[in-house]
């Protein structure tokens, strides 16, 4: 952990007694996600959770789904997985591999890198059908399938082959070298080959229903209204005394976008467990008796992103002051003082985190001299404009999120205090992954929550999947394509430098701050640990039990 990492080094913000921070996850000597078994001894069986997702889920298919497969990860199961503290971690395979325990091998040539799983016994798919190595292979040739249409393709380009000599080994060789493997493919979810082979990822009913091996099986999906898992009977994994785990008798997750109807059912108690609690909200949610707030510092960042599309904002000048414009600081403060500003999309959490990065500090009136400079003159209305060109921008949020509202309304009297007019243009759930996905917007304001092993190409590489800005800097590409081409971490690190510089220089966003998500707990739920990471809080809810 970087030491100067704000992330972790600032004090908790104390509301009541309620906000904690979320404890250590200990380790089996498997390295397993595993709790302390004076806990285990404890636990009870049976009940019903009910959770708020902020989101409507478009599909169960992990690698399709535009939103964070909060679901998916009680279904589904990677060969590893991270913990709580950013740390991969085996699920379905028996080690993570490394070079140091030789399951990673390079090529002589040092271009290319084969990765060996060794899987788990006795692990069987929901159906009672036997998990082997041809599930993994399958699953990267249903992914890698040019005719699949999905969200999560990264990492597919990079195998060249699976083999699996044995039913309970498979070696995946790539033709390249990336340490960022284990954010890729194999950690989101295996496929079953037995149900998909033949099948049409894309129009497959099973993505409605998944058959995996995780601890729940799908019982009913209805959109709009909720999702219902129930016990996995024959869940592969125990708990320390030998109990078949896992301990829920069933999940029910309902979507609720809009976050002051959850917080209305938070508090009716129509629901137990919820994240994203607005930060305004939270002191009613800590002060409710049966409810507490657990501080979750995540890998995630907020950002303010250009659309270059627009002739105005590819010039730079106009980059630039807008982001001298927003007063970071105040948008903190306006959410309770949770969030933090941060001027690099490499959050401080991570130690690729250059503290010498580009800044661009809020300062009006240098915003306005940039203006100026830039032969932007202010109108009747006090809107710029040059040439005929008004720097008035369509801004877009997603609808329902209080927090990103509030923070949206900071910007757009920020904008105008220097002559630049923002009108809200927001949208709310598959709208707003629509427009952010494919340019919908002039100015759009929304965040980035990443893996323990993070993949910036995605975001702002030429051709990244998620650069819905239309953002095009070769010099960038150059840089990324080194950065995650290497497992030389001193060579990670000086890439990474160089990649902020460019980015905070260039300015194809203006990082605003990053994040405490808020999850709102019953204080009947035992054995529940946050994840920072885009894996979610639902990667392991095998050992999850509530108190009567």
């Amino acid at each position: 952990m970087d030491p100067r990492s704000n992330d972790m080094s600032r004090p908790a913000t104390a509301i009541g007694r309620r906000i904690l921070w979320q404890g250590a996850l200990g380790l089996g000597a498997a390295g397993l996600l595993r709790f302390n078994p004076a806990l285990a001894q404890g636990a009870r069986r049976g009940g019903t959770l009910t959770v708020a997702l902020p989101y409507d889920s478009d599909t169960l298919n992990p690698y399709a789904t535009g939103f964070l497969g909060d679901v998916q990860a009680t279904v589904l199961e990677g060969l590893i997985a991270p913990n709580e503290k950013t740390e991969y971690v085996p699920v379905l395979a028996l080690q993570v591999p490394t070079v140091e325990n030789g399951l990673i091998k390079l090529s002589p040539d040092g271009q290319r890198m084969s990765i060996t799983y060794k899987l788990r016994p006795d692990v069987k798919w929901h159906d009672g059908h036997p998990f082997t190595s041809a599930d993994v292979r399958f699953t990267w040739e249903a992914i890698k399938d040019p005719n699949f249409i999905g969200e999560s393709k990264d990492g597919t380009q990079d195998v060249e082959s699976v083999d699996t000599p044995d039913p309970l080994t498979a070696v995946v060789n790539y033709n390249t070298v990336t340490p960022t493997f284990p954010s890729a493919l194999f950690s989101i979810g295996i496929l079953p080959e037995h149900i998909l082979k033949g099948q049409d990822l894309n129009s497959s009913p099973w993505a409605d229903k998944p058959v995996g091996t995780g601890p729940f099986v799908v019982k009913e999906f209805r959109r709009g209204q909720h999702v219902i898992v129930e016990r996995n009977p024959n869940y592969w994994r125990k708990d320390e005394a030998g109990n078949p785990l896992p301990y829920l008798d069933r999940i029910i997750f309902k979507p609720m976008p809009d976050q002051n109807a959850m917080v209305t059912q938070l508090k009716a108690g129509e629901v137990q467990f919820a994240y994203t609690v607005p930060y305004p909200q939270a002191p009613q949610i800590a002060a409710l008796p049966n409810m507490e707030i657990i501080q979750n510092r995540f890998l995630s960042w907020q950002y303010l992103a250009f659309n270059f599309r627009n002739e105005i904002l590819r010039e730079l000048p106009v980059r630039q002051a807008v982001a001298h414009a927003i007063n970071k600081q105040a948008i903190a403060r306006a959410l309770g003082g949770y969030p933090f500003p941060v001027k690099s999309v490499v959050v401080p959490a991570f130690p690729y985190y250059d503290p010498d990065a580009p800044d661009h500090p809020f300062d009006a009136a240098r915003a306005r001299a940039v203006l100026d400079a830039a032969g932007f003159v202010p109108g009747r209305d006090g809107v710029r404009a040059k040439g005929g060109q008004r720097l008035s921008f369509r801004i877009v949020c997603q609808a329902g999120l209080t927090a990103d509202e509030l923070a949206e309304q900071v910007m757009i009297a920020n904008l105008k205090a220097v002559g630049i007019e923002a009108i809200p243009d927001n949208k709310g759930g598959v709208a707003f992954r629509e427009a952010r996905y494919k340019g919908g917007y002039d100015l759009l304001y929304g965040r980035w929550l990443t893996s323990a092993s993070p993949n910036y190409s995605v975001f702002y590489r030429s051709n990244g999947p998620n650069n819905g800005m239309g953002y095009n800097n070769p010099e960038l590409d150059a840089v990324l394509d080194k950065v995650e081409h290497t497992l030389d971490e001193a060579e990670r690190k000086t890439l990474f430098k160089e990649m902020q510089r460019i980015m905070g220089t260039d300015l194809p966003v203006v990082p605003i701050t990053s994040n405490v998500n808020l999850i709102a707990v019953t204080k009947k739920l035992k054995n529940f640990v946050s994840n920072p990471t885009n894996r979610t809080n639902f990667i392991d809810t095998s050992r999850w039990y509530l108190e009567p």
